[in-house]
């Protein structure tokens, strides 16, 4: 898969609308962690919400001390 587009723009629905619990930790969900990863890395980002890429799922992935870190349901 190529690269996700970023959703920007203070009036993007997907940004102002509460995420969706993520129900379980499935094959779905750790593809789209992986191509979030790619995203970001293209980006050259340090963080990125699910809801950026335009998928309304709480998740998000973070570098953390040079670490790849994904949260899933994050509190």
């Amino acid at each position: 898969m190529a690269m996700m587009p970023v959703v920007t723009g203070e009036n993007t629905e997907v940004l102002r609308t509460v995420a969706t619990p993520v129900p379980e930790v499935n094959d779905e969900i750790r593809h789209l962690a992986k191509e979030m990863r790619k995203t970001m890395k293209a980006e050259k980002g340090v963080g990125l919400a699910a809801p950026q890429v335009g998928v309304s799922q709480r998740m998000i992935l973070a570098t953390i001390d040079k670490r790849g870190t994904t949260m899933v349901n994050p509190e």
